[in-house]
């Protein structure tokens, strides 16, 4: 048994009615037997469609088989609601944690976590169970997701609570309570996969030595680079108060508009990272993260801005996006900080729309054009031909020499 008879009988009758995130998975699975053994509760299990690319039929045949009632298995497809609200308002921002990481983790766990907080409401659950494990960062994006959500609500986290010393005890779990292990899982896999829409994310086993170049067969949804066509392909990107809108001229929704470029840049082997990550927990780790589409994307948008933001817009929205990326990292998104971050954010992007024009060429993103007819771009201005008084060069000295006043006092008391 993974916990004490006493423990057993101390939690039991405490959960009436839990809603599992589940994935049809094994450990998911294993949660879902343990929940019902431990706490002799009714589980609900909720599968959400992000993205990942897996048919989801089979995690409803097996919470079927598992005991689970029809009317409290729930399958919701999330794709366009995790475009629309949560990766585009995070893009509009240019979010990018530690330099390098395009937050496609972490991103998906508020979304998750708000639609099963919607389905404990509709079906009076007085709980909510997660996967993530102890020593990762999701645990704390779901957790503070939910206690933001309905603060009162009771949360169970297997990974923190039973008794299992390791694989080999959740295998054997699973052959006692008849849970299907899918072939290579007695051994586990190589590594930890999690995929959406935005991106997929590998760790842990062979990639935990950061030194070790990670084997191609992670790489899921790209090609190597170097496989990539000796071919440019040319595309074109509208964008409409911050958000891409259209490829190559076609309006799409925003689901189908990321699906569109994860093609292309799949195709174009774009988007793979190799990076070492601070944890919010505390610890390092290292993955490799692919995110096609979301670097077409972010090169994009960069490259609208460019022209239609103001100089000091563009610098506060720089400044302050390494912290609105920590929030969303840590967990944060339903907090009021990210909230009003968003505010100022939503606002910077009224007037960026046009269109930015782009190579896709083995791993690059190269911008080639852009257009807008809210563009802040003067030909007049910036010519090195006769601007026709718009901008006086003898101007610039007097500019300078206020610039440099303070500079200047400096450097007079140095001499002293």
């Amino acid at each position: 048994m993974a916990v004490s008879a006493e423990r057993d009988q101390v939690l039991k009758g405490k959960v009436k009615r839990v809603v599992l995130a589940y994935s049809g998975g094994l450990d998911t699975s294993i949660i879902l037997k343990w929940l019902q053994e431990t706490y002799g509760c009714e589980v609900v299990t909720f599968t959400a469609d992000l993205g990942q690319g897996e048919e989801l039929g089979p995690a409803r045949e097996k919470a079927l088989q598992l005991g689970i009632k029809a009317e409290n298995i729930f399958i919701e497809d999330l794709r366009e609601e995790f475009v629309r609200d949560f990766v585009f308002p995070m893009f509009r921002a240019n979010a990018v944690y530690e330099g390098v990481y395009l937050l496609g983790t972490s991103i998906a766990r508020p979304l998750i976590a708000k639609a099963q907080i919607d389905i404990a409401r509709k079906v009076g659950a007085d709980a909510v169970c997660h996967g993530a494990t102890g020593k990762g960062n999701d645990q704390v994006r779901f957790e503070l997701s939910y206690y933001a959500l309905e603060p009162s609500i009771r949360i169970i986290a297997p990974w923190r609570e039973w008794q299992f010393k390791g694989r080999a005890e959740l295998i054997e779990f699973a052959r006692q309570h008849s849970i299907p292990i899918a072939t290579g899982k007695e051994n586990d896999a190589p590594y930890s996969v999690d995929a959406n829409l935005l991106h997929s994310s590998s760790e842990g086993k062979v990639l935990e030595d950061p030194a070790h170049k990670a084997p191609e067969m992670v790489y899921q949804r790209t090609i190597s680079p170097m496989e990539a066509p000796d071919q440019v392909t040319a595309i074109k990107i509208g964008f409409a108060k911050g958000d891409a809108v259209s490829i190559d001229g076609k309006n799409m929704s925003p689901a189908t508009l990321l699906k569109t470029l994860n093609d292309l840049g799949r195709d174009n082997g774009i988007g793979r990272i190799d990076l070492v990550e601070n944890r919010f927990v505390g610890m390092k780790s290292r993955g490799i993260y692919e995110t096609p589409g979301g670097t077409i994307l972010l090169a994009a948008h960069r490259a609208i801005e460019s022209i239609t933001l103001d100089r000091g817009a563009g610098h506060l929205k720089d400044d302050l996006m390494p912290r609105y990326a920590e929030l969303i990292y840590n967990g944060f998104w339903f907090s009021p900080e990210r909230e009003m971050l968003q505010a100022l954010i939503d606002k910077s992007q009224e007037h960026v729309e046009g269109e930015v024009m782009l190579e896709l060429y083995k791993g690059n993103v190269i911008v080639t054009g852009r257009s807008s007819p809210k563009s802040l771009y003067s030909s007049t201005l910036v010519t090195f031909e006769d601007d026709r008084g718009a901008y006086d060069q003898k101007d610039a000295a007097g500019f300078i020499r206020l610039n440099a006043l303070r500079l200047r006092t400096l450097g007079m008391r140095g001499r002293d």
